[in-house]
């Protein structure tokens, strides 16, 4: 089969990809643009996609399977795609985020940084016995995870494992005893309410797009934090940037984005509001789940439906069939 890796972030996945295949195939590496001679002929005769996006205008006619390297799916144009495509996704981040969302959380109640520095300067104000270099604890923070899928059940686990009391909001049901207590995304300005941090982990879709508003962001405390590592539009732009500038929140760790680089702006700021004008926010540029562990597991997983596909098996983590 020809198999075709499209743009940056699915080239990241190339080196070494064939070693994991049972049978010869050809892997092909095209750019974002698919404007170098030949690029797109090849692009369009693919048997496999192996993408983030795909384009209304140039379609990848041939396909049989359209694979994603990632989880979210918001970057496919579904109604371009050739009948009898499947689209499927990939996971495998879930360990890479939850440490990401930990470390960021425990740096907010362990100040190595400021410590070292401190100390280096002769200045002991961290030592036990003085009563100004008393600190916080994580584990008496209370957690409202929203979305309990791959992500969200990875980071309540390790949320637990300090000692957080997690709550948890999702579309279905959940039942875990050993939650504080779960909701439905219809009571999530509840959940707001008696949480110490929001994260957001679900995907962005049409029943997503905005779900953490004005209201929910309303419901927390005045020194709540939100969290973002799923889709950046699952919050409100508007109201997000609102609540942080008039300081009716505590402050936001936000890795996923509405503005995001494109070959003709590669390094745009990742807001259409200045979030990096203000003190209370930590920016990081959407990198929560990429480590060494994400791309092996995500390749193994990319290559057991390529096997699939060939062998006429049902393919793994199928967003369409």
């Amino acid at each position: 089969m020809k198999i075709v890796f499209h743009g940056a972030n699915a080239l990241t996945f190339f080196d070494g990809f064939a070693a994991l295949l049972e049978h010869p195939h050809e892997l092909i590496a095209v750019s974002d643009t698919l404007d170098r001679e030949g690029e797109l002929a090849l692009y369009q005769a693919a048997d496999v996609v192996v993408g983030t996006y795909s384009r209304a205008d140039h379609p990848p006619s041939s396909a049989r399977l359209f694979q994603l390297p990632a989880a979210g799916y918001d970057g496919v144009d579904f109604a371009s795609l050739p009948q009898g495509c499947a689209v499927c996704n990939c996971f495998g981040h879930e360990n890479a985020i939850a440490e990401y969302v930990m470390a960021a959380l425990l740096s907010r109640h362990v100040p190595l940084a400021e410590a070292d520095s401190q100390i280096r300067r002769g200045d002991w104000h961290y030592w036990a016995g003085g009563p100004s270099g008393l600190r916080s604890e994580l584990g008496a923070q209370s957690i409202g995870i929203v979305g309990h899928g791959h992500i969200g059940r990875t980071i309540a686990a390790r949320a637990r494992a300090f000692g957080m009391a997690v709550h948890v909001a999702n579309r279905s049901a959940v039942n875990v005893p050993d939650y504080a207590a779960t909701y439905g995304l219809e009571r999530l300005a509840e959940m707001a309410s008696r949480v110490d941090i929001l994260i957001n982990t679900l995907p962005l879709t049409d029943s997503t797009a905005g779900l953490i508003g004005a209201q929910v962001l309303g419901a927390l405390g005045p020194r709540a934090i939100v969290m973002n590592v799923g889709r950046g539009p699952v919050i409100d732009e508007e109201a997000l940037y609102a609540a942080l500038s008039r300081r009716t929140i505590g402050g936001a760790i936000i890795d996923t984005w509405y503005v995001y680089p494109t070959p003709d702006r590669p390094s745009p700021m990742p807001g259409h509001r200045p979030f990096h004008e203000l003190e209370n926010v930590t920016l990081t540029p959407h990198m929560s789940g990429w480590t060494h562990g994400t791309i092996a597991r995500r390749q193994a997983t990319i290559a057991r439906n390529i096997r699939n596909l060939e062998a006429g098996e049902p393919l793994e983590n199928t967003v369409r069939a």
